[in-house]
């Protein structure tokens, strides 16, 4: 066993967790459950009284992170301590979205007026953009943009930029492609006229396979089109370290932004890779979305424990996923914008978080992370729902949900509003047998019929969901709410003594498909595989089952 398995507070939560009352009984005992156990921070409201917690879970869970030194893990992260042992980087993320009068060191280096430069930059070329001012190759202004990455640099800005669609300039769109499949490029480039596009290539090393792949291929449709490789620096930019690569390229150096090893891939929208973002937004609003998740950092780094939405948030999934062996978390948002959402969290949990050792390399004895899922209410409601209320496993939920509409029609905000407040209702306190049977009474069932409809229609309950609330989503409310998600990833990582900002199982499968590759192309002989690997690339080579 593991120091934290073994610990005293671990044992002790181990045993409260067998004497919990139903939530039914606990909310009817306590008027006071839903003011004591909801809290307010950087325009968020989190309701936290639907889950299967009291005041002693809570303070048990407050002394196990207290056990874990979790405030000091906090206070290194932010101090630009060393905390990615594995990769020797300091972890710095929050030093994005920090006030330009902040001093903060990475390598014995202020890395604050290296971001504002960057921002800076970012601004300037923003403007040039929107204003018409820049120009393609024939004299057109740019109506396009063609995000190019993978990871980090694809999903973040993709799911922000939706998002934010009520706060984009008018007269540009953005298509975000990642996937090497040639088929999401292609559909691409088919809506595409090269005059007026103007492609952002985001990648670290300006090497990384998938997105290096789709650039080429960019290169070679805009090349095919008309376009000649003079003329490739006014519609290529890139956000890479690799400035030697990208002006070989053709792209031009005053175009080329940078991107730093203290910034993980799943953390760097705040950053360059955070662009098209700008460009869709403008670098006002892009602020504002910086502004807001600065407004979280603060809280996570000075809110005590009790008042603390991403160390709270946090505790609460460990406690479901190693205390009632929660195998998944669902993430509900209730606006079409958001809809994006839970596959941004599933990457930032699942990728930080999926980890068999902890920082000494000591193999875990627990859980270390949840499959993190989801989709946008109310249609979840007619499909996955069902497993949540009536299925055998246990699946907290968070439903997000803004109070007031971008687009208020009718009664539609109303009716949406209801089912998310309903839903959560529903998964607390269920319905019995009985409530069940009562419902048949005046059925024209017989009594065996509505005693066998009535076990069907019986739920469970006890069913546990937080539900977070803002008064609308902006760009500032937004930021706060991918912070608490990144804060709350953290907190988990710090409790279980994992790293959670490296991710050694994503570099495995590039180096063997990498691999795969050139054995795919004759280059290096395939039999030297295993057998079902050698089997499915002759099968490949042969073009036909």
């Amino acid at each position: 066993m593991t120091l934290l398995t073994q610990s005293s507070t671990w044992q002790a939560l181990s045993a409260h967790r067998k004497n919990l009352p139903h939530m039914r009984e606990l909310f009817a005992t306590d008027a006071a459950r839903f003011k004591n156990m909801s809290l307010s921070a950087c325009g968020l409201f989190l309701d936290y009284s639907k889950n299967r917690a009291t005041a002693e879970t809570l303070e048990l869970l407050f002394t196990l992170a207290n056990d874990r030194k979790l405030e000091a893990k906090i206070k290194a992260m932010f101090a630009g301590e060393m905390i990615n042992t594995t990769e020797k980087r300091a972890v710095l993320h929050t030093a994005l979205r920090s006030n330009a009068s902040q001093s903060i060191i990475a390598e014995g280096q202020d890395i604050v007026p290296e971001v504002q430069q960057t921002l800076d930059k970012m601004q300037e070329f923003v403007e040039t953009i929107t204003s018409g001012q820049w120009k393609g190759y024939t004299g057109k202004a740019i109506t396009d943009i063609v995000s190019i990455g993978i990871g980090g640099s694809f999903l973040g800005p993709k799911v922000v930029s939706q998002a934010l669609r009520p706060y984009w300039n008018q007269g540009l769109n953005c298509h975000f492609v990642a996937n090497v499949d040639g088929t999401s490029i292609s559909e691409k480039l088919k809506l595409l006229d090269p005059e007026t596009t103007l492609f952002i290539m985001s990648s670290k090393s300006f090497g990384t396979q998938e997105t290096l792949t789709n650039t080429l291929t960019a290169k070679a449709w805009f090349l095919a089109k008309g376009g000649l490789q003079s003329d490739v620096a006014k519609h290529f930019v890139a956000v890479t370290s690799n400035v030697t690569k990208a002006t070989e390229f053709g792209i031009d150096t005053d175009n080329i932004f940078p991107m730093w090893d203290w910034v993980g891939g799943r953390y760097s929208l705040w950053s360059a890779i955070g662009l098209p973002i700008a460009l869709l937004i403008g670098m006002d609003n892009f602020r504002a979305l910086l502004n807001g998740a600065h407004q979280m950092d603060e809280h996570f780094a000075n809110a005590p424990l009790a008042e603390n939405m991403p160390i709270i948030m946090g505790l609460l999934s460990l406690w479901y996923g190693n205390f009632f062996n929660a195998q998944s978390h669902v993430v509900l948002t209730y606006d079409h914008y958001l809809r994006g959402l839970p596959a941004y969290f599933q990457q930032l949990d699942m990728e930080s978080n999926g980890k068999s050792v902890t920082l000494d390399g000591t193999d875990v004895d627990y859980s270390t992370g949840p499959v993190i899922w989801g989709g946008e209410g109310t249609n979840g409601q007619h499909a996955y729902h069902q497993l949540i209320h009536q299925g055998t496993a246990l699946i907290p939920a968070d439903f997000i949900m803004p109070l007031q509409s971008h687009n208020p029609i009718g009664v539609h905000h109303d009716q949406l509003a209801s089912n998310c407040f309903g839903q959560t209702q529903a998964l607390m306190q269920g319905r019995t047998f009985e409530e069940a049977l009562a419902e048949l009474v005046n059925s024209s069932l017989t009594d065996e019929e509505k005693q066998l409809i009535a076990k069907h229609k019986v739920m469970p309950g006890n069913k546990p969901s937080n539900t977070l609330l803002m008064n609308k989503l902006t760009p500032e409310t937004l930021g706060a709410l991918i912070a608490l998600y990144e804060h709350r990833t953290f907190v988990q990582g710090a409790i279980w003594d994992i790293n959670s900002f490296d991710q050694w199982g994503v570099e495995l499968g590039k180096n063997l498909g990498n691999d795969v590759l050139a054995r795919i192309s004759a280059e290096q002989d395939s039999s030297a595989l295993d057998a079902s690997s050698n089997g499915l690339i002759n099968l490949y080579r042969q073009g036909a089952i």
